[in-house]
């Protein structure tokens, strides 16, 4: 794999744990309690940082990017489902904006921006020999690989155990007002 798409697929995964850590400190943080199809937008990162990550470690492959670009379509069409019930004049939305635009609609920018560097990373990908097809051997990951590989799916538990804190084993309200679990601990 050229070096600068392993650089590409590197700084994907980076970019992708960056926002589902973002995420999840403004959570806990700020107070920011994620919606259902908040939720939904972190599945679809986490899938996104999933492909990048698999890249890394079985070289560039084209169902890998499959995974990406279907990840960031799936994330891309519910920030936009999101921006569209928020779009109407004199709704506040939902969420404080950030740099004048809300969460769901810096996703939706994300998400675009995803699916281009992809095709960008697609591009200069060029074609794998035949005989590389045949088996997919695990390339060796340096240091920068694992630190992506271990961000990512340690605020991936983090962001699962907070979503079951938050909704439990039942459908996530509308407008989330507390934690499911901090209501059946409390006396």
């Amino acid at each position: 794999m050229p070096v600068l798409v392993r650089f590409g697929n590197w700084v994907g995964a980076m970019a992708i744990a960056g926002v589902l850590l973002a995420a999840f400190v403004l959570q806990f943080a700020q107070h920011e309690l994620p919606c259902p199809l908040c939720l939904l937008q972190r599945v679809a990162f986490v899938l996104c940082g999933f492909g990048f990550l698999l890249n890394l470690r079985y070289g560039s492959q084209p169902a890998h990017y499959g995974v990406i670009l279907l990840s960031a379509l799936f994330g891309l069409a519910v920030a936009g489902r999101q921006v569209l019930l928020h779009i109407v004049p004199d709704d506040p939305g939902y969420g404080p904006p950030f740099l004048g635009l809300h969460l769901y609609t810096w996703t939706f920018v994300f998400f675009l921006a995803t699916i281009v560097g992809v095709a960008i990373l697609l591009l200069l990908s060029g074609r794998e020999p035949e005989n590389r097809r045949e088996g997919r051997h695990a390339l060796p990951m340096g240091g920068a690989a694992r630190l992506a590989a271990w961000l990512l799916i340690l605020v991936t538990l983090a962001n699962a155990a907070a979503s079951f804190a938050l909704c439990g084993p039942i459908e996530c309200p509308d407008n989330p007002t507390g934690y499911w679990l901090l209501t059946r601990l409390a006396p």
